[in-house]
């Protein structure tokens, strides 16, 4: 390995430690209800008090798990109690799934027909768990956990809306986070119990949504795993997705020592690369079609924060893992653009919306999709990545 990530690693912590957590910290804590603000506008201020569960839930991950680094402090395990402690007392339906939506005093606003909701509490409770070993934390990692793998197979329930006539599909979300969540129960809980998930999770990614001859990645498949390449859903790409896909792969394949699944999984991450990068105007296309045909959804050809950030975690663990210089390249690259269009020179945290070009046309930080979650993690983990690389050269 031939690159210095020393000033790359100095300016990822930084970023993070100096800027994004003070941000999130000075502006996101609900001192009168609990939880969390995460509608945030440029400066920090909010501009709605609606409670989004994946968000809330992410926010009690990332201080619970962030309490446990070496910048971490008592206040973070705090910061996520209290998000804990008012997203189980309001956020549960009678089934004990959670709702989508609260509004700021815990009063439900949205059903709870997304698992991802259930998949963040389990995440969340985890990492509560391994900060504090408080029980009840690992009681509700269980439980949400448990509930995310009970509706895979009918995620929306009694709030499904579409009819018979609509053919059914694997998501690939639902397996790539499986993966993920198996990741996290094993980390935080210390437990195996979910180990065989993890297993059906990474081999159904690899094996159903990734078509070889292709060279892509599909979000929906057949149960079969089949491919319908007639229909808009059956051709949408997501490269973020796909990115962030590959690196819970390597990092499950490197936890289980499968250097079969590294190989597949950094061929996968070339070809998203190959697909995926806007040769024009650099940057990560937001959505694709297989074929290249038109897209129902509008937004396919914005440039979003969070796939930039997948890709910069896919490209360092790739090389760190393999030393191939084609991850350090695209590392280099996707760094580069990134860092250049995402960053705010005036307010601390990043844009998450630009249009093709790379021009900001959304001035907020935080907001139904946008958290404490995917920078900071990138962030984090990115430096980490650079650490490794740093000791391997030594």
């Amino acid at each position: 390995m031939s690159y210095d990530f020393s000033n790359d690693y100095q300016r990822y912590y930084s970023e993070l430690v100096d800027k994004v957590i003070p941000f999130w910290e000075k502006n996101a804590i609900d001192k009168e209800y609990g939880a969390y603000f995460t509608c945030l506008d440029r400066d920090g201020s909010v501009y709605d008090t609606e409670k989004y569960m994946w968000m809330q839930w992410r926010i009690v991950y990332m201080f619970a798990w962030f309490s446990m680094t070496d910048f971490g402090r008592p206040e973070f395990v705090d910061y996520a109690r209290q998000g804990f402690d008012f997203l189980v007392k309001n956020g549960k339906s009678a089934d004990g799934s959670y709702y989508f939506a609260l509004n700021r005093q815990g009063v439900p606003s949205v059903a709870p027909y997304n698992i991802y909701s259930d998949c963040f509490a389990a995440m969340g409770a985890a990492a509560l768990f391994k900060a504090t070993g408080e029980e009840r934390y690992k009681d509700e990692a269980n439980s949400a956990m448990q509930s995310y793998i009970r509706r895979m197979d009918d995620p929306k329930g009694k709030w499904e809306k579409t009819m018979s006539g609509r053919p059914a599909r694997l998501s690939h979300g639902h397996f790539m986070m499986l993966a993920n969540l198996a990741a996290v129960m094993k980390e935080f809980l210390d437990s195996d119990e979910y180990e065989e998930q993890a297993d059906r999770a990474v081999e159904t990614v690899l094996e159903k949504f990734y078509n070889r001859e292709m060279g892509i990645l599909f979000e929906n498949v057949n149960p079969d795993g089949s491919f319908d390449l007639d229909s808009c859903e059956g051709r949408f790409v997501n490269p973020g997705h796909a990115l962030e896909s590959m690196w819970f792969v390597l990092r499950y394949a490197e936890r289980k020592n499968r250097p079969d699944l590294i190989a597949k999984a950094c061929e996968i991450i070339k070809a998203v690369f190959s697909y995926g990068t806007d040769r024009e105007f650099g940057g990560l296309f937001y959505f694709m079609d297989a074929l290249n045909k038109p897209h129902l959804e509008l937004q396919w050809d914005m440039k979003l924060w969070w796939p930039h950030c997948e890709a910069l975690i896919a490209t360092l663990m790739a090389y760190r893992l393999t030393g191939d210089e084609y991850f350090l390249d695209r590392y280099k690259e996707i760094d580069k653009w990134t860092w250049e269009h995402f960053t705010d020179d005036e307010y601390p945290e990043w844009y998450a919306y630009l249009n093709r070009r790379g021009e900001v046309t959304h001035t907020l930080k935080g907001g139904k999709w946008k958290t404490f979650f995917h920078l900071p993690r990138a962030l984090y983990l990115c430096a980490e990545e650079m650490k490794g690389c740093i000791q391997n050269i030594n």
